[in-house]
């Protein structure tokens, strides 16, 4: 099974009939996916005084994506993805309203922490539908892997944009614009896209849900595997984003560290587009380990730059790694994923990402504090090894599941 994609492939996939409309709308909508969580952050903190308060909503907030990611990706499964999509924006609208004036008003942590949940829970999930779109779409083949690459670097993309937009509405006389333009930019994304034609008269087929139990998609322990290797992912990410801001703080200039991690998303754009067209190992149950395992060896050289210009340009190197990772996991859902759960299955690699976020700033920040910089970038490296370790070790669970569950089918006589 072939996972290249050369340049027309990409050509082919964005001019495919249908696909013009959903991937602008889808555009709009992922845009402040990473601005939201950092503008809520900023928001709270100016309007309390206080990191600790502004952490804790936060952190409310990484939860409530990492649930809501996969309970809409479930219900998408099961009913097509534009109703889902127009209720969670609608939601989302009244969680992000409430929010706001509770922010406004004062409110109590506790009752911030929960909101804060409620938003990330109703965030409407463009990213997991709009993924799921290509597999319609697309046949199986190098276009719809050129897709799959499509949504991995426009991620990126949107990863380098979104911080940077947040830092600059937090300028505005007020500080929750960020917040407001965030959530207007995900309602408009998300009821469009929910609305295109080839999304709004999209049934599944009923013969193609099966039943997997609570698990869902994870009953397939290929994809079990697959959300470990995000995880590792999502971890060893984690650990930099807290100890880069910290070594240029330190350094005394403390606005270099959103710039220094533009950097790495630079190299992870570029590199991930030739990735697409060459991938490698060419066996995905190889290519999920090998690349965790290159990324988290990569980061270890962190710890030796003395200056920023030096740290720069060994993030430029590690960050040759990322987009290709993100790009592995969407191809390998093609094979683990079990029928008719395709986007929730991509909606348990956003919530394994998102947990590993959380582990991975959790223990940097604390090495950052108690330890040092340094020290973070070596627990980045020995946490992503130990998840490549793991996930070479199940790499035989990385197989095509539907192909498995068609030779176990009785034959008709």
């Amino acid at each position: 099974m072939s996972h290249s994609a050369g340049f027309a492939d990409y050509r082919t996939a964005l001019t495919t009939l249908g696909a013009r409309g959903p991937v602008l709308s889808a555009l709009v909508g992922r845009l402040p996916i990473a601005m939201m969580g950092l503008s809520l952050l900023l928001y709270v903190q100016r309007s309390t005084g206080s990191f600790a308060i502004a952490g804790l909503v936060s952190a409310g907030s990484l939860i409530g994506v990492a649930v809501g990611s996969v309970t809409q990706g479930r219900v998408m499964d099961r009913v097509g993805p534009s109703r889902p999509l127009l209720v969670a924006s609608a939601v989302f609208a009244v969680f992000t309203t409430v929010a706001i004036l509770a922010v406004e008003a004062h409110a109590p942590t506790s009752l911030l922490v929960i909101l804060g949940f409620a938003v990330g829970a109703t965030e409407p999930m463009i990213g997991s539908a709009s993924r799921a779109n290509w597999t319609r779409l697309l046949p199986a083949g190098p276009a719809r892997n050129a897709a799959f690459a499509y949504e991995a670097i426009s991620m990126e993309v949107f990863f380098i944009l979104g911080p940077a937009l947040a830092g600059v509405l937090l300028a505005a006389p007020w500080a929750g614009t960020g917040v407001v333009a965030g959530a207007a930019c995900m309602i408009v994304g998300g009821t469009s896209f929910a609305l295109m034609p080839t999304v709004r008269h999209f049934r599944p087929n009923r013969a193609d849900r099966g039943d997997h139990g609570m698990l869902g998609a994870l009953a397939s322990p290929g994809m079990r595997t697959v959300a470990l290797a995000a995880m590792g992912f999502g971890a060893t990410i984690g650990f930099i984003e807290v100890a880069v801001p910290a070594a240029a703080t330190n350094a005394g200039n403390p606005p270099a560290g959103g710039f220094l991690l533009g950097l790495w998303s630079i190299s992870s754009v570029i590199f991930g587009v030739l990735y697409g067209i060459r991938p490698w190992p060419r066996a995905m149950s190889l290519r999920l380990p090998v690349l965790l395992g290159g990324f988290a060896v990569l980061v270890a050289f962190l710890a030796i730059p003395t200056t920023l210009v030096w740290l720069g340009a060994a993030l430029l190197v590690a960050g040759m790694l990322v987009t290709p990772q993100a790009t592995a996991h969407s191809a390998a859902l093609e094979l683990v994923a079990p029928k008719g759960t395709v986007t929730e299955a991509f909606g348990w690699v956003i919530t394994a990402v998102t947990l590993g976020l959380a582990l991975g700033q959790s223990v940097s920040g604390y090495l950052v504090e108690h330890v040092s910089v340094a020290s973070s970038y070596l627990g980045a490296s020995v946490v992503g090894v130990l998840f490549a370790v793991v996930v070479h070790a199940r790499r035989g669970t990385v197989v095509d599941v539907n192909v498995q569950v068609k030779a176990k089918e009785p034959a008709l006589v």
